[in-house]
C-alpha cells in the first residue's frame, strides 16, 4: 500500500503509543544517523533548528531533513568540515487501518471491524521551543550552514527557526 500524507499523522492526537514489546513488528525507523561530521573539532559557529508549533514529525520526515543538510555540507565543507546532530528519536509508533480501495472494494471490506491498526512506522513528537538540529561549522561557512538549515526545515510539517547559539559576534561581522 502507498504511503499515506503526512497530513494524517502530524496532529498529536491521545496518549502516547511507544510500548514496542507489545505490538507485533514495528518498522525500523529510516534515519539511523543522528550524528554526523567531525565530534572533535571546536567549531565557530554553531546553529540550532528550533521547532515553533507542536507537531508529530514522521521518520521519514527527519530522514529528508538530515540528508538535505548534510548533503550541502559534505559537498562544500567535507567531512571533517561540519558537525551535525539530529536531536529527537521517532518513539512513537503510527498506526493505520489499510483498507481496499477501488472498484469492487465495497464487497471486500469489513469495515471498522478492528479498526485499531496496524503499526505502518514511527514519529517523533515535538513541541514549542525544542531543538531538532545542532549544527556547527567554521565561520567561513556560516551563510551557507543557514542556508541548509532553512532548506531542512521546509521538509518538515511544522515551521521552524534558525537560532545563533555560538559565534553570534562573528556571525554579525559576517552579516548572518
Amino acid at each position: 500500500m502507498v504511503t499515506k500524507p503526512a497530513r494524517m499523522y502530524s496532529k498529536i492526537s491521545g496518549p502516547a503509543y511507544t510500548r514496542k514489546e507489545f505490538m507485533g513488528g514495528v518498522p525500523y525507523p529510516k534515519i539511523t544517523t543522528f550524528v554526523q561530521g567531525n565530534q572533535k573539532k571546536d567549531f565557530d559557529i554553531e546553529m540550532q533548528l528550533i521547532a515553533d508549533e507542536t507537531c508529530q514529525i514522521r521518520h521519514t520526515a527527519l530522514e529528508a531533513a538530515r540528508i538535505s543538510v548534510n548533503r550541502k555540507l559534505l559537498d562544500a565543507v567535507g567531512a571533517s568540515g561540519y558537525f551535525l546532530h539530529i536531536r529527537p528519536y521517532p518513539h512513537q509508533v503510527i498506526r493505520e487501518h489499510k483498507m481496499a480501495t477501488g472498484a469492487g472494494a465495497d464487497r471486500i471490506s469489513s469495515g471498522m471491524r478492528l479498526a485499531f491498526g496496524r503499526p505502518v512506522g514511527t514519529a517523533a513528537r515535538v513541541h514549542p521551543g525544542e531543538i531538532i538540529m545542532v549544527a556547527r561549522v567554521d565561520a567561513a561557512n556560516a551563510k551557507l550552514l543557514k542556508e541548509a538549515l532553512k532548506k531542512a526545515s521546509i521538509k518538515l510539517p511544522t515551521p521552524c527557526h534558525v537560532v545563533i547559539t555560538k559565534g553570534k559576534e562573528l556571525s554579525g561581522k559576517l552579516g548572518i
